[in-house]
């Protein structure tokens, strides 16, 4: 007679007969940068996540790469002063962003790091498109999209990451690219970026919550998933490197119907306020957080996840050296 438990009778078949391993080979860490010097300051919300002017940033580069962390998503935190209506400052050359991106990976060519593709961190409207009479304008947008995106990859990044949901734009960011001959920069697209409540904690970090409406006309809408499926086919055909699910633990199952039906690395972005709830959860002593944050990131890595874009990544990689 079969009995499964035969498998689970001890820590070494366990071991045997694990299927899923998480390592940190699966970790990207999102960091925020500041503007200036010598600037740390905590994300409330986000408890040990800190936003990090260019000097502090490279030292969190350097540890995390100590730590074998390789990969970096890196957002800017741009003050209100710096925001217009066409997100201008976006690719202006000697914006700090651009000019941070240059120094992080002059000094650590060997790091991945990653952009951050949208208006929205330096738009005055919040949104992640231009706004023309409380609409989203989608193919105007595109343009704007492209000279941020070429000005990054002249940052030396290896990946961009359009993260704004209009349609088209990884076919158009991706010719834009080969035209100007940044044919090794990569694309790893937002693929299924559901309109969700758990980004709370990422808008409080970069203060670039919609000043107005919410982002339901470009963002999918959580109860659909066969449409996850045909904004991953266009992505896909559009010449996406990597295919994202955003956010992650509500939405493992797209994770798994997305690395079901293509053949190319699948992300998951493990988001801020999925952090955020494991973080408060365990500071009233409700749950093990550690184990918590270990078990819902080999649940990403389980559901098919080859990414995962997680604010655990240092806690997460310290905990596998440590249970080695």
């Amino acid at each position: 007679m079969r009995r499964p438990r035969r498998n689970r009778a001890s820590e070494a078949i366990r071991d045997l007969a694990q299927e899923t391993t998480l390592t940190k080979n699966d970790f990207v860490f999102p960091l925020f940068l500041l503007e200036g010097k010598n600037k740390k300051s905590e994300v409330e919300s986000m408890p040990g996540i800190f936003r990090l002017s260019e000097d502090l940033m490279l030292k969190e580069v350097e540890a995390c790469l100590k730590l074998g962390i390789k990969g970096f998503d890196i957002f800017p935190v741009v003050d209100e002063s710096h925001k217009d209506k066409l997100a201008t400052k976006s690719y202006d050359s000697e914006f700090f962003y651009l000019k941070s991106l240059t120094k992080i990976k002059k000094e650590f060519p060997e790091a991945l790091v990653i952009t951050d593709v949208a208006m929205d961190p330096y738009s005055s409207d919040g949104h992640d498109g231009i706004v023309e009479d409380g609409k989203i304008l989608n193919d105007q947008t595109l343009d704007i999209l492209g000279q941020m995106v070429l000005a990054q990859a002249d940052t030396g990044a290896d990946m961009i990451g359009p993260s704004d949901m209009m349609d088209f734009r990884v076919g158009y960011l991706r010719n834009i690219l080969d035209e100007q001959g940044f044919t090794d920069t990569g694309i790893m697209s937002y693929t299924a970026k559901y309109a969700s409540a758990f980004y709370g904690p990422f808008r409080d970090a970069l203060d670039s919550a919609p000043k107005f409406g919410d982002k339901k006309t470009y963002q999918m809408n959580p109860a659909n998933s066969r449409e996850a499926l045909l904004e991953a086919e266009l992505d896909f055909n559009e010449g996406a490197d990597v295919l994202m699910v955003k956010p992650a633990l509500a939405y493992l199952d797209i994770i798994q119907r997305l690395k079901s039906n293509f053949n190319i690395p699948i992300a998951a972005y493990n988001v801020s306020g999925e952090y955020a709830m494991i973080k408060a959860a365990g500071s009233k002593g409700w749950l093990d957080a550690d184990k918590a944050m270990m078990e819902s990131l080999l649940s990403m890595k389980r559901a098919g996840a080859d990414i995962i874009l997680t604010y655990f990544a240092k806690e997460a990689a310290a905990h596998l050296d440590q249970h080695q």
